[in-house]
C-alpha cells in the first residue's frame, strides 16, 4: 500500500511551508526585526495573528508524526525487530510529539517556561527518537534502501546533534552569538522535516511485508497454522 509514503511527505512539506509562513507574515508586519537580528522560530509565532497558524501548524504536525511513529513501530515489530529499542523509539517520539503540541499552544510571550519545556521535548527527544531510527534502520530485514538510508539518516542525525548544541548554547548562555542559535534552531527543524519525510521510502513496503511476515509467522507456528485452516481458509472459500 504505497498511499503510506504519502504521509511522512505530506508531514515534512506541510510542517516546512508551515513555519516559513508563519515567518513571512511576521515579518511583513514587523512584529520580527531580521535587520537586527535573526528570529526563533517561537518568536515569529508569538504575536497574533500569526500566533494562531503556528499553533494549528504545531498541533497538526504533532498529530502527523504521532501517527508516522505509530506505523514505523508496527512495521518494525513486523520485521521481527520486536526489541527494547523500538519499544524506546516508540515511547520517545510519543513525547516528542507531545512537546510540539506543548510549544505551539503555550506562546513564549506568555508562559515561557512551560514553551521552553515543550521545545527540550520536541528537540531533543526528538533527536533521540531519530538516533534510535538510525540503529534500527540497520537491524532490521535487510533491503535495497538500507545501502543509502542508514548512512543518510546518521549523517543527518549528526548534523542535528551539532546544530542542537549550537543551539542549547546560544539560549543558555550570552555568548553574543543569537543569530547563530536562532538560524541553528531553523536548520534543526528543516533537518527533522527531511528526517520525518525519509520514512516515505519504507512506508511504501508496508503492505508487502505486513502480509507475509504475518503468513511465515502463522506457518512456523502449528497451532496457528490449525487455527488458521480451521478459520479463515473456509471463509476465504
Amino acid at each position: 500500500m504505497w498511499l503510506w509514503a504519502l504521509l511522512p511527505i505530506c508531514l515534512a512539506v506541510f510542517g516546512t511551508v508551515g513555519i516559513w509562513v508563519v515567518f513571512g507574515i511576521a515579518v511583513s508586519n514587523e512584529t520580527v526585526n531580521i535587520t537586527a537580528r535573526f528570529p526563533y522560530i517561537s518568536e515569529c509565532g508569538t504575536y497574533d495573528p500569526q500566533s494562531c497558524i503556528f499553533s494549528q501548524v504545531c498541533n497538526i504536525c504533532a498529530v502527523l508524526i504521532l501517527w508516522v511513529v505509530v506505523i514505523r513501530f508496527q512495521q518494525v515489530r513486523d520485521y521481527g525487530q520486536n526489541s527494547k529499542v523500538n519499544i524506546a523509539s516508540i515511547v520517545l517520539g510519543f513525547i516528542s510529539s507531545l512537546g510540539i503540541s506543548i510549544l505551539g499552544s503555550f506562546r513564549q510571550s506568555v508562559l515561557f517556561g512551560i514553551h521552553v519545556f515543550g521545545a527540550f521535548l520536541a528537540f531533543f527527544v526528538g533527536l533521540g527518537y531519530f538516533w534510535l531510527q538510525v540503529w534500527l534502520t540497520y537491524k532490521v530485514q535487510p533491503s535495497k534502501d538500507r545501502r543509502w538510508m542508514g548512512p543518510l539518516r546518521a549523517a543527518l542525525c549528526s548534523i542535528c546533534t551539532i546544530l542542537i548544541i549550537t543551539m542549547a548554547i546560544g539560549l543558555l548562555f550570552d555568548t553574543g552569538y543569537r543569530s547563530m542559535a536562532s538560524i541553528s534552531e531553523w536548520a534543526l527543524a528543516m533537518c527533522f522535516f527531511v528526517l520525518f519525510g525519509l520514512f516515505a521510502s519504507e512506508f511504501r513496503h508496508i503492505d508487502c511485508h505486513r502480509l507475509t511476515v504475518q503468513n511465515q509467522g502463522l506457518k512456523q507456528d502449528p497451532e496457528h497454522q490449525r487455527w488458521w485452516d480451521h478459520n479463515v481458509q473456509p471463509t476465504e472459500q
